[in-house]
């Protein structure tokens, strides 16, 4: 009887999620009534609303003519630091003439985020249609805020993806009525991020908005890449966010069952003022400097057109937005069997980038067959350490398969340090610290004692406990984590984009990926991820010294644990952490020079947790069933 009352009830809230969702007829409505709240007015009466005069945006219309049919052209950037992505970003928002198209899996009601929907209403205002997709889940769940935007101009129209019960803000009881009713569809989330001007030129890639993926975070930020392309793929950008616009699951923010609450409580003529609610990111100084560096040609020559090369073919790759219910639709375009297509082609060597070192089987299988080749590709991975990562149940995983990773994959594995020696520098430290000319990377160690005294408890709260799935560590500064996704194939095709190589972007997540197929561009991409698997930047994931006896014993009982779903409490693993001992050079861990050069530092360097209990809660806590959903 129990168990009929428990499947009644989840089948009752399957049915309250899919009723709660607004009907055609409902959204018509809603648009209505929020149009007669919007603004109407333009600032700007010019064919081109007043665009700001833009030599990034240039690129676009100059790669587009310089296009043919066979012969495609195209200008790419990689935008390494986080403060040259939101530069970027600023500057084409002020470029755009007529269009502009926003994608994200998750926007924060923060400095940058602010900052960002800002512009977006200014160019609205002038003229230029904006549209804005989010993923609901982890998007703006200020309802008043989200209200505010909906009736804002004529011009701004926000939808939000895959709304729980249609609804702008889930509460903790719909989270987990959501999970319980309906998994799969609550968890199938917009992991795609796009920012397009006009349909010709977009950035992509890792980036969401939060002051953490710009380098604005005072306690942790993430090491992260976006791609700018300006160019025909540009077009392929716009079909993708057409699609995903026009889906069913895509509603209108004013549509939302507490959004139209608020916008029904307003008279006509007395819509609310989103200006007065993103106010507070005017009042800090570094959102004033990034404002002005946006309209300053030569910081964008200097930050951005420095780096922007010429390619010829480049692809951008999407999921469609209903991935999970139609994957044996013959029309679907799976990105993760594409991936999987240009890794099987590898011939000599792989360079992969992800923040979460966990396979689905499909990959295993095929990290397998490419190992058992007579001549196999050489795998090179930068991923997070457990002192880096801010998903401590992901690092769980990758940590219960390390054996697997080296023995039956042959990967070389390079764990991220949270304080590493070395990382992508922001423009305003650029134009600041260092002189023309300075590399683009710098010291963090120096940054770190600085920060100390700068921001005071925000960086203490990387010692204290965890915090968004991040561990204690054993010392003070501002902790970086790795974010970036990215492949290099045979230094001969360059991936960046949103897939995580794991479970959950191979079945549920929507994702993005940009493909250029460029040698000169693809070695730089591999020197990028390569610097973060520098001895200053990283440990070296390789065996452990072998115990004096027993060694044969100790592998196959670790073997057997590693079998287990759950209860993996065999402690003695296969694998540890290694740093590079003073006055040696780098080499990989098969080298036979390897343990003199190198020396182990324990399974989670940096952390500041008895190692007992990272056993416990590691090895036993979690298990493999939880692949696909972390």
């Amino acid at each position: 009887m129990n168990r009929v009352l428990h499947l009644l009830a989840l089948a009752l809230l399957a049915l309250a999620l899919t009723a709660c969702m607004p009907s055609r007829k409902d959204i018509r409505s809603a648009r209505a009534d929020a149009r007669a709240l919007q603004d109407t007015a333009t600032t700007c009466g010019l064919p081109d609303r007043c665009a700001q005069e833009s030599a990034l945006y240039a690129l676009g219309e100059f790669a587009m003519a310089q296009s043919q049919p066979d012969a495609p052209r195209h200008e790419v950037t990689l935008l390494e630091s986080g403060e040259d992505a939101l530069l970027a970003r600023i500057n084409l928002i002020r470029a755009a003439r007529f269009r502009l198209d926003v994608q994200s899996f998750i926007y924060a009601q923060d400095d940058s985020g602010f900052l960002v929907l800002s512009e977006l209403l200014a160019a609205a205002r002038r003229g230029v249609r904006v549209r804005v997709l989010l993923d609901q889940l982890y998007s703006v769940d200020d309802v008043e805020l989200v209200a505010a935007l909906a009736s804002a101009h004529v011009n701004f129209e926000l939808r939000l993806f895959n709304p729980t019960f249609g609804k702008a803000r889930t509460g903790p009881f719909e989270f987990a009525a959501g999970i319980l009713c309906c998994f799969t569809r609550f968890n199938q989330r917009m992991h795609n991020k796009l920012l397009l001007a006009d349909g010709v030129i977009g950035i992509t890639g890792g980036r969401n908005y939060q002051d953490r993926y710009f380098d604005w975070d005072p306690a942790f930020n993430y090491r992260d890449r976006d791609i700018l392309v300006a160019g025909p793929a540009a077009g392929q950008m716009q079909e993708s966010f057409s699609r995903f616009w026009r889906h069913p699951r895509a509603v209108p923010a004013a549509a939302l069952h507490d959004v139209r609450r608020r916008l029904s409580a307003l008279e006509r003529g007395h819509a609310l003022d989103p200006d007065t609610l993103i106010a507070t990111a005017q009042a800090h100084g570094r959102v004033a400097a990034m404002s002005r560096a946006a309209s300053d040609p030569s910081v964008i020559a200097e930050r951005l057109l420095a780096r922007t090369r010429s390619v010829g073919e480049v692809e951008f790759l999407s999921d469609l937005p209903n991935k999970t219910l139609e994957r044996n639709d013959p029309s679907e375009r799976d990105l993760s069997l594409e991936l999987l297509a240009l890794f099987e082609g590898a011939q000599d060597r792989i360079v992969l980038q992800t923040p979460y070192l966990v396979f689905s089987r499909t990959a295993r299988r095929s990290l397998r067959a490419l190992h058992e080749r007579e001549h196999p590709p050489r795998i090179i991975v930068s991923t997070n350490s457990l002192a880096s990562t801010d998903a401590f149940p992901v690092y769980a995983l990758s940590h219960k398969y390390k054996r697997r990773y080296l023995r039956e994959y042959g990967l070389h594995i390079y764990e991220y340090k949270p304080f590493p020696g070395s990382a992508p520098l922001d423009w305003q430290d650029a134009l600041i610290d260092l002189p023309p000319g300075a590399p683009v990377r710098r010291s963090l160690g120096e940054r770190a004692t600085e920060s100390r005294r700068a921001i005071g408890s925000g960086a203490q709260g990387s010692r204290g406990s965890a915090r968004g799935g991040r561990v204690p560590l054993s010392r003070e500064g501002v902790r970086m984590g790795m974010h970036a996704k990215s492949i290099v194939i045979d230094d001969r095709i360059g991936l960046v984009g949103t897939h995580n190589f794991d479970p959950r972007s191979d079945r549920l997540n929507t994702e993005s990926v940009v493909i250029v197929h460029d040698p000169a561009f693809a070695a730089e991409l591999a020197e990028e991820v390569l610097a973060d698997t520098a001895p200053e930047n990283a440990w070296v994931i390789a065996p452990r010294p072998k115990p004096v006896v027993l060694s044969g014993l100790n592998y196959s009982l670790g073997k057997a644990f590693e079998a287990l779903p759950l209860f993996d409490i065999w402690p003695f693993r296969y694998a540890t952490s290694w740093e590079m001992k003073p006055g040696c050079a780098p080499v990989p861990r098969d080298d036979p020079k390897f343990s003199e050069c190198y020396q182990p530092v324990g399974d989670f360097p940096e952390v500041q947790v008895p190692l007992k209990s990272i056993y416990t809660r590691i090895l036993t806590a979690f298990g493999a069933g939880l692949a696909p959903i972390l």
